[in-house]
């Protein structure tokens, strides 16, 4: 009776359990199907992995040889890189540059009466025309001649009394391939006594120069010669150099058998931190000069000065300016101190009148100049003269305006810039101008354009 009652359940039972075997052999067989194909796909994923390292590999040695092929192709362009480089510039030689310059002027006084108490002034030392004239424009051409040489031809355009003269402001060569730090120029050129002559006069902080440049210099002193200069290898700043000259431009004049006048200076300076640096410069200027002409106070008689002129020079600039900053500060003093020793001769092309001379001339400036941003400077001067004068004859030496009578001239001058940008500039200026007894008021309104290629101008 019991197996009977069994035999059923034993049935039913392997019914029931056939199904699950067969199942669990399915599964076990996808599984071995699925690791099989992920076995296969691992090795082709690593195989891959193993060229694409390969390919690297061969790329990055392909790689290195291309920078070693480089670096030697540059080494052997370096042996030539002066014709190269000179070739290259002359591609496009010579370069261009037009400096356009005009003003307003207003004075208070007639500037025809201008003078200065206790100077003998050069043709050029006058005010400005009144009213809008053209100023001074530049027209410079320059380029590298070859692998040694480079030359600049500036011609100066400017109106004298309602006529435009054209006058050669420079034309130099100069040495771009000599020993380290050694520079011959030749030609004309402007000399490197003080701090401010070296620069044209678009480069000045204010219109017109300092007192005691107009008074010494006619402005500016340039003339034909030939200088050497030397920046010695010095962790500061260090720079010697000598200048010859033919002496035949004012302050020196007249001819000359060989030698007029010679300079010789020396600038020293540096960094004090990424954002102070400073320069002081001593120079000296000297001639045997032949008949000097000026012009007499009234502009009747010409005024002949024959003897020896000797000139001292001080120059001192510090400059502030902020990393990635637009501002900046810039803070000048010039003193120059000049004793001459001769003969003054007043001509009237009917008589000549002659007294022995002994002057002591000297004066200073210092001026200050702030950039507010990128597009405003404004800045103020101040300038102070001396003299002393003593001859035979005090009434020539009135006449020829060397007679102080113990007034120093003095100018109070101020400045505001508007620099739309770097190639364009609007100053306004005003001068109280007590350069002798009678003070005059002076405003300028001055524009400067610059047009093509154009250098980076001096510290």
């Amino acid at each position: 009776m019991h197996m009977k009652k069994l035999l059923p359940a034993m049935v039913a039972a392997s019914f029931f359990s056939t199904p699950i075997i067969v199942y669990a052999d399915t599964q076990v067989e996808q599984l071995k199907q699925q690791l099989e194909s992920l076995k296969h796909d691992y090795e082709k994923r690593i195989k891959a992995l193993e060229e694409g390292l390969l390919i690297a590999q061969q790329t990055a040695k392909n790689n290195e040889q291309k920078i070693v092929d480089v670096q030697d192709q540059a080494e052997e362009a370096e042996l030539a890189s002066d014709d190269t480089e000179t070739m290259q510039k002359n591609v496009f030689n010579p370069e261009i540059s037009l400096i356009l310059d005009g003003q307003y002027a207003h004075y208070k006084n007639n500037p025809n009466d201008y003078r200065l108490a206790g100077y003998s002034l050069g043709g050029e030392s006058g005010l400005s025309s009144q009213g809008l004239s053209l100023g001074e424009s530049e027209l410079t051409l320059s380029a590298n001649v070859d692998q040694l040489f480079y030359g600049k031809l500036t011609l100066a355009f400017a109106d004298e009394a309602g006529n435009t003269e054209v006058g050669i402001e420079e034309a130099f060569a100069q040495t771009s391939a000599l020993y380290d730090g050694l520079n011959i120029k030749i030609g004309r050129f402007f000399s490197d006594i003080g701090y401010l002559n070296q620069q044209h006069a678009h480069a000045w902080d204010f219109a017109d120069a300092p007192l005691i440049y107009r008074a010494l210099f006619a402005d500016q002193y340039a003339d034909d010669g030939l200088q050497f200069s030397y920046i010695v290898p010095t962790d500061m700043f260090l720079q010697v150099g000598a200048e010859v000259f033919s002496g035949s431009h004012f302050p020196a004049s007249g001819e000359h058998n060989g030698v007029g006048s010679w300079t010789s200076f020396v600038k020293f300076g540096g960094d004090i931190n990424t954002q102070n640096s400073w320069q002081i410069g001593l120079s000296h200027w000297q001639a045997d000069i032949d008949e000097r002409e000026t012009h007499s106070i009234d502009n009747i008689k010409t005024t002949l000065f024959s003897g020896d002129s000797k000139i001292n020079a001080l120059d001192f600039v510090y400059k502030w300016a902020p990393v990635a900053s637009s501002q900046n500060f810039k803070l000048q003093f010039e003193y120059f101190d000049r004793h001459e020793n001769g003969d003054i001769a007043l001509d009237d092309f009917l008589s000549t009148d002659i007294s022995s001379y002994k002057g002591h001339q000297k004066g200073w400036y210092t001026q200050g100049i702030v950039q507010l941003n990128s597009q405003w400077r404004t800045g103020l001067r101040y300038d102070h003269l001396s003299s002393y004068s003593r001859g035979t004859k005090p009434l020539v030496l009135a006449s020829a305006g060397l007679e102080s009578n113990g007034y120093n001239p003095r100018r109070y001058s101020a400045m505001l810039e508007w620099l739309p940008s770097e190639f364009s500039r609007i100053r306004l200026q005003y001068n109280n101008d007590q350069s002798y007894k009678n003070t005059d008021n002076q405003v300028f309104l001055q524009y400067t354009f610059s047009l093509g290629a154009h250098g980076a101008h001096s510290y």
